[in-house]
């Protein structure tokens, strides 16, 4: 009698294991996908300062290779140096590297450090070329590991390697591995219980209870990681995908209004009626879900989440903002709120048992719409959330 729950128990989270080991290895083999087209490390320029024999040389070193003279001029140069930000105009365009070319040029020996840059509006342009419409640029930072060392008392070389998605991936694999912990530590519980020879029937419920709690934030961590995937898939703009914003956002808060309503908070929609995006309908469901759940979740009862809809000042692009007069988030935390799994300290009961996924889907959600999603917060004084997109030409 007792085995029955503990072999449905163990083939629920066997199968819930599975299938979150399969999303993981989609979710790496597409970041890895994407490394290729990310990174902006393809050498197709010509540069006819080189010679043949320095040419052959930088394009077989790992990443940009730059070298600069005495007067700091870039004398030699990878393309990938451009395309990283790291070299404008002929320039070292970073003052951190400046700064350790100098060092390494008075002293010797070789300076190591990371860097994170933005790639230049006009290699994010081109590779934006033979789109269908224009649309806004799509802004990911540059993860580098910069290496600066002396060649003699005349010249300098740098190398610069990407590693951003190196240690997203390795980040996010550790991250979902501990998740999964929970369900597995709480199943072993529920088994000693049931393999005790004197079963106390209270502790075996409650072990029981544990179990369906852990099954249920795998459950929502699962469905957060498909919609991860669905977010990262690229949006081309057409007819078939226009999207009036105000009927989204109001489809969305009438689905909504049951959660708000339990946790006595009100939801007022407002906005321009006349805004229209390119968007996969799904995936902008999905981010302003996740911005409406996270403001009810922090609001105070009898608190007011505010959602409207409304054109930036350039006239261009659709703002979608998400105020709350919640508890605010900490300066601190504001940086790293869109990364995947993280969480703030400051957890209500109604967001305990987040995952810490819903912000890193908002963000990928706005990446592939060539839009941006910014937060401003003060604790005491509730959040904005403003996710921004480019209007259908």
């Amino acid at each position: 009698m007792t085995q029955m729950p503990l072999v449905a128990a163990i083939a629920l989270i066997v199968a819930a294991v599975l299938f979150v080991v399969g999303i993981i290895t989609l979710i790496v083999g597409f970041a890895t996908h994407r490394v290729s087209m990310e990174s902006p490390l393809a050498d197709d320029d010509d540069n006819d300062d080189l010679s043949d024999d320095t040419a052959t040389l930088l394009s077989m070193l790992p990443g940009a290779s730059v070298v600069v003279d005495e007067h700091d001029e870039v004398v030699r140069c990878n393309p990938a140096a451009y395309r990283l930000g790291v070299v404008s105009d002929d320039a070292i365009a970073q003052q951190h590297v400046l700064d350790a070319i100098h060092e390494a040029r008075k002293s010797g020996g070789k300076r190591q450090f990371d860097l994170t840059t933005d790639t230049p509006e006009r290699y994010v342009a081109d590779q934006n070329k033979g789109d269908h419409v224009a649309t806004q640029s799509v802004h990911r930072p540059n993860w580098l590991k910069v290496t600066v060392g002396r060649i003699n008392e005349q010249f300098v070389i740098v190398l610069s390697d990407v590693i951003r998605f190196a240690q997203v991936r390795d980040s996010f694999i550790t991250n979902v591995s501990e998740q999964l912990l929970g369900p597995t530590e709480a199943l072993a519980k529920l088994a000693d219980s049931l393999e005790s020879g004197n079963l106390d029937e209270q502790q075996v419920a409650a072990d029981a209870r544990q179990v369906r709690s852990s099954c249920s934030k795998l459950n929502h961590m699962v469905s957060d990681l498909l919609l991860l995937i669905r977010a990262q898939e690229p949006i081309t703009p057409s007819s078939a995908n226009r999207l009036n914003v105000m009927e989204q956002l109001r489809a969305t808060a009438a689905r909504l209004e049951p959660q708000a309503a339990e946790a006595g908070v009100q939801l007022n929609i407002k906005g321009d009626d006349d805004l229209v995006i390119n968007g996969e309908a799904d995936q902008i469901d999905s981010a302003v879900t996740k911005l409406i759940e996270n403001a009810i979740g922090y609001s105070k009862e009898n608190g007011v989440v505010s959602v409207s809809a409304s054109k930036d000042k350039d006239g261009d692009r659709a703002v979608i903002r998400v105020i709350d007069q919640g508890t605010g988030i900490a300066k601190k935390d504001q940086a790293r709120i869109f990364e995947r799994f993280y969480r703030g300290v400051e957890q209500s009961n109604r967001t305990a048992d987040g995952v810490g996924l819903g912000l890193a889907i908002v963000k990928h959600v706005a990446l592939t719409h060539h839009g941006d999603v910014t937060v401003w917060s003060a604790p005491g004084q509730g959040s904005t959330f403003s996710l921004t997109l480019p209007l259908a030409q």
